[in-house]
């Protein structure tokens, strides 16, 4: 399976991520081209290669006209919904915004939607952050890895006036994942975009073992004397069995006194706020009430996030939480021609090295409707179409 590792040895954002991710194969007429994509006009991509700490980087800037300052969450996912990018990217590049406007959000004392986004709002860091997200699909990365981010020290000055670095909501969004400060004199190394990027991405630490295909830097703004201000991303394959073993977290938490609709809602909201899985299952409770536990399985940096929502959004007073081990087989999505339009289809690899295509009923559904025939119908040609695919 082919990953990317992120290697912040000299912090992370999403312009250095960019450059990065050109060094590594990443087509620069298609960089070049996303401002169009996105609906954002007059804006020329700058694509230089400089030199910092004698490494040769790639640097990304976007010229942009007045524009402005800023902009609020809601605003931002309107424009990631109409990019025109595959689903699952617009759903990553929407919750790393939704995740900063909520980190914001919590520094201020205000809900997200209300949060007026500054430098994350501005044309730059969208471009950014949607590109990386779909630079990464383009290159056939499949899972994330991120090292220890340093992060730099001093204050830095922002929209709401001077801040310690790394600056308040930024390392919110790094909770749960390694970090350290420095290096001494370095000022601000992450950026929100930059954390943003770490969280919605990263499957944890790198793995153990894993093959280099190739490597790139991309440079930061900032040119150090003695050391090299970039970051290194390294595409892989990993190494050893099939699939791959994340370290994540469990959250359960019993509840008798809510009703079942609203149950269901919460876990609507726990998967939207970046849960890999959420569960209700039915228990008995103490004098024989019957009752239901939501199980919710998280990335460690998303756990104390996730917990707080269960306590804020139920009526429990207490969410248990533990780690787990989860080995997960590769995957990947695939188009499906059906009756003229297209199904999405899940394609993994199973242990014994076959495969097996399992078309997304959401979309067996939609093209049910389109077309006036039953479900099952479209459910069967849709696996009659995936037969090509499969050989489990």
């Amino acid at each position: 399976m082919r990953v990317a590792i992120l290697d912040p040895f000299s912090g992370i954002a999403g312009d250095m991520t960019l450059g990065a991710l050109l060094q590594v194969g990443l087509d620069p007429e298609w960089l070049r081209a996303l401002p169009t994509t996105l609906g954002l006009s007059g804006i020329r991509v700058q694509i230089r290669e400089v030199i910092r700490g004698e490494i040769v980087c790639q640097k990304v800037d976007f010229d942009v006209p007045p524009q402005p300052h800023g902009r609020h969450i809601d605003d931002i996912r309107a424009l990631v919904a109409k990019s025109g990018a595959p689903e699952h990217v617009r759903e990553r590049a929407d919750r790393a915004f939704v995740s900063i406007a909520t980190a914001e959000g919590e520094i201020h004392g205000m809900p997200p939607e209300e949060v007026h986004l500054h430098e994350v709002g501005a044309v730059d860091a969208i471009l950014d952050v949607v590109g990386v997200i779909w630079g990464l699909d383009l290159l056939g990365v499949e899972r994330v890895y991120c090292g220890a981010i340093a992060l730099g020290d001093g204050t830095v000055r922002a929209a709401h006036g001077i801040l310690p670095v790394p600056a308040p909501a930024t390392l919110k969004l790094l909770e749960g994942h390694p970090v350290r400060p420095g290096p001494v004199g370095s000022g601000e190394l992450v950026t929100p975009t930059g954390a943003a990027l770490v969280r919605v991405l990263s499957s944890g630490p790198p793995p153990a073992e894993y093959v280099p295909v190739r490597s790139g830097f991309g440079a930061g703004t900032k040119d150090f004397r003695d050391r090299p201000n970039a970051v290194r991303v390294i595409l892989a394959d990993e190494a050893g069995v099939v699939g791959t073993t994340d370290e994540l977290f469990e959250l359960a938490a019993d509840i008798d006194d809510m009703s079942p609709e609203y149950l269901a809602a919460v876990a609507d909201g726990v998967r939207d706020a970046g849960a890999l899985d959420v569960t209700l299952l039915p228990v008995t409770m103490k004098r024989g009430r019957a009752g239901t536990r939501i199980e919710v399985l998280c990335r460690p940096n998303d756990a104390e996030r996730l917990e707080a929502l269960l306590l804020t959004d139920t009526t429990s007073i207490g969410v248990r939480r533990r780690a787990v081990r989860r080995r997960a087989l590769p995957r990947e999505l695939i188009g499906l021609a059906v009756l003229g339009h297209t199904i999405s289809a899940k394609l993994v690899t199973l242990p014994n090295g076959r495969r097996r295509a399992k078309p997304e009923f959401v979309d067996v559904q939609r093209v049910a409707l389109a077309t006036g025939r039953p479900s099952q119908d479209i459910s069967r040609l849709a696996a009659i179409a995936a037969e090509r695919y499969s050989d489990a």
